[in-house]
């Protein structure tokens, strides 16, 4: 797996998880539609800690920029 998540987008991933997390611990967001984002800030968190979006492969997009070998 190559990395193709650069700082920024990492960050603004997690910054995205917390926000959704808050709304959802604070009682804004709840039900389904808060399992739903509870389970997209989880794929958020852990796709900043891999440095790797499986959506951005088929797309090409690469944030990251660090040469890779």
């Amino acid at each position: 797996m190559k990395k193709n998540m650069g700082t920024a987008d990492k960050a603004i991933r997690i910054i995205i998880a917390a926000v959704i997390a808050i709304l959802y611990f604070t009682g804004y967001v709840s039900g389904t539609v808060g399992i739903i984002l509870l389970i997209l800030a989880g794929i958020f968190v852990l796709t900043s800690f891999i440095s790797f979006c499986p959506l951005y492969a088929p797309l090409g997009i690469n944030t990251c920029k660090v040469k890779q070998k």
